[in-house]
């Protein structure tokens, strides 16, 4: 008889030793006699529970985590492949875990389930059921569908993905148009992109091609984080063996119609992830930012029409059009419909993904899912949605997740991610990091974001060590100001969010000394 086990392959349990686990599993087997199949997994996001091995048995799937390479001999001979209860790692029925239970997984679905790269998997829990489904639409249907769904760029601007695909698809008929995925994953706190190219690439490529036939694209990007290379590696090969299945080439599901994909290495610049700059370095050149008009949607890549969306965005398309745009509407709230994956990091005892419909508390998710600090002191902040956004304290943590509600606090959402602080976090270095960030980071191409950010460095550097601090106080909001209205992009425009929240939520750290650096 052959048991099953399911080790881990992505980026977050490899670095915690997943393929030790797995070679010593496969020894401690064969010391054994006993014949096992490894089938290496995505992860489920239970970060705190990696490496996490899972054996198949008549009752699901048992889990036992975090294991650790040097305790497989013990666990195997304590019963592991008969899926033993009798062990403190053991979990129980990985699927009824609370972590899992409590979420609504339409996007991650599958991740953890399957083998990231076998397609016959990818089918057989759902796959391409949307592109088939797009396959006898018209691209019209196709647009409409994603329209009724609410479905919003996932990225951080939130901008409606059926009006971005109606404008390309309005565009001459008998023009080269493109559809780019930007996977340039470079806030802080987020890994979600990272997951879906590692656990379940099908479902991008699926979601790229169904808006490739959508707005009549032949040609898709998918621009990846450099860093990301295993990430390019599995994409790569699951490109390669859609093709030879016929879910991309010239003759797309025998619709007649053809849709290619290449994956393209980023420029490791955070700016690249500016959807005109991604664009830019995607052409070869610099990564600048564009002045708008013309948007990408009709002026894009080389100057044609392009789509460009999140990972995000593309992957939550193949369950929009295999369910239909209003099963996907039915889940959130107000004008912030489906679900967010959302992306707990930080000073948390157990980080990892979660997938919620919109509507549901920061303090929820930081305490039902979070379980509070790693250091189990009181959390002080909590940052949503990257390093250019807001510090929320604590008696704004009852706000639902929800675009338009956190935008009446000034703060935002972006790609999801939340990053947690405890009590013993200087508020004045988070300040001043955001804009030496921003003078890191920046294309260089307008004004207030390139000179801007350096003298905000600057300034807070006064505030702190007490020269005249009054006026600097004021400077520093007018040069806050001043980069909001006058930059040219994001970049610098959003730069000064965190610093405001700083300066109106922290006072006592912006005023008080910088701390002495610890030995």
């Amino acid at each position: 008889m052959t048991t099953t086990i399911y080790v881990p392959c992505d980026t977050t349990a490899l670095s915690l030793g997943a393929d030790r686990v797995a070679q010593e599993l496969q020894l401690a087997a064969a010391a054994q006699s006993r014949d096992i199949r490894l089938v290496r997994n995505g992860s489920r996001g239970l970060f705190w529970l990696e490496p996490l091995v899972e054996v198949e048995t008549p009752h699901g799937r048992v889990a036992y985590g975090p294991v650790e390479p040097d305790q497989i001999e013990a666990l195997v001979a304590g019963g592991l492949l008969d899926g033993n209860a009798e062990h403190p790692l053991y979990l129980g029925d990985i699927a009824q875990h609370p972590y899992l239970k409590q979420q609504q997984r339409l996007t991650f679905a599958r991740i953890g389930i399957t083998d990231p790269i076998c397609i016959d998997d990818y089918i057989a829990h759902g796959g391409f059921a949307g592109l088939k489904q797009a396959a006898v639409m018209t691209p019209q249907e196709i647009v409409d569908e994603v329209k009724t769904s609410g479905l919003r760029g996932r990225g951080g601007a939130a901008f409606p993905a059926g009006i971005k695909w109606q404008t390309v698809l309005d565009e001459p008929q008998n023009q080269q148009k493109y559809i780019v995925c930007n996977a340039d994953e470079g806030d802080s706190g987020t890994f979600a992109d990272r997951l879906v190219m590692e656990c379940d690439p099908y479902m991008l490529i699926e979601g790229m091609t169904v808006a490739g036939l959508a707005v009549g694209a032949t040609q898709g990007f998918i621009y990846v984080r450099s860093e990301y290379l295993l990430s390019q590696k599995l994409l790569d090969e699951a490109i390669r063996r859609a093709e030879a299945q016929g879910y991309l080439g010239d003759n797309v599901c025998g619709t007649g119609r053809a849709f290619r994909l290449d994956v393209r290495l980023g420029a490791g610049a955070y700016i690249c992830g500016e959807e005109t700059s991604l664009l830019e370095s995607l052409e070869g050149k610099r990564g600048l930012v564009r002045s708008k008009p013309p948007l990408p949607a009709i002026k894009g890549l080389f100057g044609q029409p392009t789509v460009v969306n999140n990972v995000l965005s593309l992957a939550a398309v193949p369950y929009i059009l295999a369910h239909g745009g209003k099963a996907y509407a039915d889940y959130g709230m107000g004008r912030s419909l489906g679900t967010l994956p959302i992306q707990l990091a930080g000073n948390i005892k157990q980080g990892g993904l979660i997938e919620l419909a919109f509507g549901v508390t920061l303090r929820k998710i930081l305490d039902d899912f979070g379980a509070g600090t790693f250091t189990g002191r009181p959390m002080k902040a909590v940052q949503v949605g990257g390093p250019l956004m807001a510090y929320m304290p604590e008696d704004q943590w009852d706000t639902p997740m929800d675009y338009e509600a956190f935008a009446k606090l000034g703060a935002g959402i972006g790609h999801g991610g939340v990053v947690v602080f405890d009590d013993t976090v200087d508020m004045a270095e988070q300040a001043r990091f955001a804009m030496e960030f921003c003078a890191v980071e920046s294309c260089g191409k307008c004004t207030p974001c390139r000179i801007g950010s350096v003298r905000g460095v600057e300034v807070i550097d006064r505030i702190r060590a007490g020269d005249d601090r009054d006026n600097n106080l004021v400077l520093l909001e007018e040069l806050c100001e001043t980069m909001v209205d006058g930059s040219l992009c994001a970049m610098g425009g959003m730069t000064p969010f965190p610093v405001q929240s700083v300066m109106k939520y922290f006072p006592e750290d912006l005023m008080a000394s910088p701390r002495p650096v610890e030995a």
